[in-house]
């Protein structure tokens, strides 16, 4: 594993060390590099200096170029403007240090961050005896990709998955469980059903049922609320038909995610159920540390800058005026579990931006207490809503919420149409084309919520989602593909560098694109953002694009050494998009 410096930063270096070795006086002094349209790059931060030292900037400029050492990386330095700098690099420095990156295996010359801490993704929350709609889908897919990312920069990632597995309602299904014992069996499948469709059959079955017989009769409702108190006591029996809904629920869980794409492992799937035993031990500490206090028989925090309509303070409530407990203590609980058992120094949620002031009011609880400090940090990653074409929250025709099976199997579906099209010029074959009209389906709906900046609201429309043309997952697939199918044609010539060749302006802005992949990486795990590496990807696309333009890979026209290098950067070119749409989740089927 061999971390290669991007030119960005080599470049960063020196003009560092040249302005402290022609201004000592300065101390030190941030060049302000970035990229430029005028230039590879221009620093800005000599005009910033002489204000400082009150000299003439273009002056300055040239004593900073003057300190700048002899080598390979600056092949041309100019002051513009006020003193300005625009620095271009040379085409060896750019071959060499893609070569260098080219030889790191998968890593690409992507460091591995020192030191990196342990990081608890709390993400991807369904509810137990519930189906799964378009609301769960940006917290699955966000929170997978941040996993794929923060892991590949070194982090120590551990995976929880805070299901709805306890509350009021599983007395009413326990309740109804008990009294029809048959009703959650599903042997025999109907019309073709799977493990998971038949298990959500059987669970809509008992909760509507349960349901009706609640509302409808009085006895029934009673013998359900005691149910709920058996249950909090732990009453063997009603734990263990609880269990069989959590069992049933988790099969279900298993075929969406399935069809998500995504791995979900068991041991990771802690839910309310696991804080159970420490809510009392949570509502007592915070009481007795004065972090909560009484308030009309509630136990609750209250905040200064939180208000209601009528100006009165709007507390967290710990534990409610009857004795239960509000989410509010199981988030407590589940932040004291995940700081001192899991030893995480970085909690993250990935969770609707509509539970922002109840996530705020959480961390503000667990600093006062303690459990969150300098050391210790708690993020909530807030996602927007998915609308539909209308620009309203996304529903079927009827008004309900969209189920998350039928949308991925419609994503499936057009994306398989799509696939058919091209499928004889390219010579797939049916399980070819199913196979990859299943990728580019799902990549399709997790490109587009991860290429939208998670804050947002996005429209869900699949004609867009699954076109060739535009910032799309197929798009960046087909791209892929395409380069795959140079390399196949190739023949003999194989994938070299040639650091001595002259690079066309096409193949300098492909290269200097392609060394910037660390960097964007290291910028998205910091913010929490994969949107930007959504956004690199595809302007890495668009290079490509402007490449294949501008300079054929295979002609018979080129010498040896340039048909070489061209295969050497359209085959990193690939290895970078199949690994940077592997950190969103995203295959890359090798022919499209």
């Amino acid at each position: 594993m061999a971390s290669v410096p991007s030119l960005a930063s080599t470049l960063q270096q020196q003009l560092a060390d040249a302005l402290t070795a022609a201004l000592p006086e300065a101390g030190t002094a941030d060049p302000l590099l970035r990229r430029s349209d005028r230039a590879d790059f221009q620093a800005n931060g000599i005009l910033a200096l002489a204000k400082k030292l009150k000299g003439n900037p273009r002056e300055l400029a040239a004593q900073v170029t003057a300190a700048l050492p002899a080598g390979e990386l600056i092949k041309d330095i100019e002051v513009s403007g006020p003193g300005f700098l625009n620095v271009t690099l040379t085409d060896r420095a750019i071959t060499e240090t893609l070569a260098a990156r080219a030889a790191d295996g998968d890593r690409l010359g992507v460091p591995v961050k020192p030191g990196a801490g342990t990081t608890v993704i709390d993400y991807a929350q369904p509810n137990v005896a519930k189906e799964m709609h378009v609301g769960h889908l940006r917290s699955a897919v966000i929170g997978d990709a941040m996993v794929q990312i923060l892991e590949f920069t070194g982090e120590n990632v551990v995976r929880r998955h805070h299901i709805g597995d306890w509350g009021t309602q599983f007395g009413m299904l326990i309740q109804y469980l008990f009294e029809h014992p048959g009703e959650l069996k599903h042997e025999g499948h109907e019309g073709g059903e799977t493990d998971g469709e038949a298990a959500m059959s059987s669970l809509n079955r008992v909760y509507k049922a349960s349901r009706a017989l609640f509302d409808s009769d009085e006895e029934f409702k009673a013998r359900a609320r005691d149910r709920v108190v058996a249950l909090q006591a732990g009453d063997p029996e009603t734990l263990a038909t609880w269990q069989r809904f959590v069992d049933e629920s988790k099969i279900y869980f298993y075929s969406v995610f399935n069809k998500l794409d995504m791995e979900i492992r068991d041991p990771d799937i802690v839910g309310e159920s696991g804080y159970n035993d420490m809510l009392e031990e949570t509502c007592r500490i915070l009481e007795e540390t004065g972090v909560a206090v009484r308030s009309e028989g509630a136990l609750c925090v209250f905040f200064d800058d939180v208000k209601g309509p009528d100006g009165n303070p709007v507390p967290l409530i710990v534990k409610k005026t009857n004795g239960g407990y509000g989410y509010a203590a199981t988030d407590l609980s589940a932040i004291r579990d995940r700081v001192r058992n899991l030893e995480a120094d970085s909690l993250l949620y990935v969770v609707d931006a509509r539970q922002s002031l109840h996530f705020k009011m959480v961390f503000e609880t667990a600093r006062r207490a303690g459990w969150l400090n300098d050391d210790v940090k708690a993020h909530q990653l807030a996602f927007g809503t998915v609308l539909g074409k209308d620009g309203k929250p996304f529903k079927t025709r009827e008004g309900t919420t969209v189920r998350l099976e039928d949308l991925l199997d419609e994503a499936v579906e057009r994306a398989t149409a799509v696939v058919r099209e091209k499928a004889e010029k390219v010579g797939l074959s049916e399980e070819e084309i199913v196979e990859n009209g299943r990728y580019v389906g799902v990549g399709a709906v997790k490109y587009a919520d991860l290429s939208t900046s998670a804050v947002r609201d996005y429209k869900f429309d699949l004609d867009q989602m699954v076109s060739l043309n535009g910032d799309t997952s197929v798009y960046l697939q087909y791209a892929y593909a395409r380069i795959r199918s140079i390399l196949r044609k190739a023949g003999d010539a194989k994938p070299a560098a040639h650091a001595e060749l002259e690079l066309a302006p096409a193949e300098r802005a492909l290269g200097l694109h392609l060394d910037q992949f660390g960097a964007v990486l290291e910028e998205v795990a910091e913010g929490y953002e994969p949107h930007k590496l959504a956004a690199y990807l595809y302007q890495l696309a668009s290079h490509l694009t402007t490449f294949y333009d501008q300079c054929q890979v295979l002609s018979d026209e080129n010498a040896p050494e340039v048909v070489e290098n061209r295969l050497f950067l359209v085959e990193l070119t690939a290895r970078t998009l199949h690994q940077g749409m592997k950190l969103l989740g995203i295959r890359t089927p090798e022919r499209l």
